[in-house]
């Protein structure tokens, strides 16, 4: 265990060469993996293990789209594709990657499998943080690890493709064979980490929740639409608009501040970009703090747990969701984003 030092804050994590991949399979060498579900998370966690080496077989519902995927990754019904229950009673870990809405319907099927001395895993803290809403309480004699990607499964897979690493958090929630730690850290080298640092259950259901509905989707996508709004307000063309409000921060300023961090970004912009930024930059913090603050506190009390519930197990939800994403998809925003994709696309071609 490595302690680096950010900004201060001195904090133990794990890197790879410390925790080599042949020790994460010798450590597992005689487990059999169950990856439940193989929708967001699922295929690039158990594409990346099996992959590694490691025994994985994958449950899923048959004759779903998510079943069919599988397949057309090369998963065989009946050698390592079974349905959730056959899966969970194979397994000497079970890997709980369904939706969070799924973890709830399905945890009456899977519970009966949780037999002592097994693992169940988690990608989230979701459903064991807010359990007093999910009804996930796990038996008292099997090990409750985590290990969170921060990023998407399609990130965790083409990363791994391309020999780099997801950065990842890992925790142990109860820790019966003595091993769990060991055991989720094996799995997060298998997954294919770039490094892991310890969190617990709480704090990362609190930071991803809050992360999702702020900077990450809600707030980004919030800004976005207020600013292409002003600009197309004040008789900017479309074009213009998407581009100085999207396509140049996704395409041109984020990859420099994903390699070089923000303090590069405006050492080598015009000294124009440099002070307009830095005089407006704490109008912006001043005027959001209070929404994150509000974002919090409904986060950690449970509220945004118990909307998703309500809302996610409703007979119409997809059908609403789907109206309100063909909202966003049909705005003029992302219409003129479309065009611009495939001029991009066309232009590199």
């Amino acid at each position: 265990m490595a302690t680096i030092n950010f900004s201060g804050t001195k904090e133990n994590v794990i890197l790879r060469e410390e925790f080599p991949l042949q020790k994460a399979k010798d450590k597992l060498s005689n487990k059999t993996i169950a990856v439940l579900g193989y929708g967001v998370q699922g295929p690039g966690q158990a594409l990346n293990l099996r992959d590694n080496g490691f025994k994985v077989i994958v449950g899923q519902r048959k004759n779903t789209n998510s079943w069919k995927k599988a397949i057309k990754d090369n998963w065989s019904e009946g050698v390592n594709l079974f349905d959730i229950e056959t899966a969970s009673s194979k397994a000497d870990i079970i890997m709980y990657l369904l939706s969070d809405a799924a973890q709830i319907s399905c945890w009456e099927k899977v519970k009966p499998h949780l037999t002592k001395g097994k693992t169940l895993y988690f990608s989230h803290g979701f459903g064991i943080t807010y359990n007093e809403q999910t009804g996930i309480i796990p038996p008292v004699d099997v090990n409750v690890v985590m290990v969170a990607p921060k990023g998407s499964g399609t990130s965790l897979r083409r990363l791994f493709l391309n020999g780099e690493g997801i950065n990842s958090s890992y925790a142990v929630y109860v820790d019966y064979s003595g091993e769990a730690k060991d055991i989720a850290l094996s799995l997060g080298i298998g997954i294919g980490s770039g490094y892991l640092f310890e969190t617990d259950f709480k704090k990362e259901v609190y930071s991803d929740l809050t992360g999702e509905r702020g900077i990450l989707m809600g707030a980004l996508a919030g800004m976005f639409e207020a600013q292409y709004d002003v600009l197309r307000k004040n008789g900017h063309s479309p074009s213009e608009s998407f581009n100085e409000t999207v396509e140049e921060l996704t395409q041109s300023l984020m990859p420099l501040v994903a390699e070089n961090g923000m303090d590069w970004m405006y050492s080598n912009t015009s000294v124009t970009a440099q002070r307009g930024a830095l005089d407006w930059k704490n109008k912006f913090k001043n005027a959001a703090l209070p929404v994150f603050n509000e974002l919090y506190e409904s986060v950690s009390s449970g509220k945004e747990a118990k909307r998703v519930i309500i809302e996610s197990s409703k007979t119409n939800y997809r059908e609403t969701l789907n109206k309100e994403l063909k909202e966003i998809r049909n705005s003029e925003l992302w219409q003129t984003g479309l065009v611009v994709r495939k001029l991009r696309a066309k232009n590199l071609s």
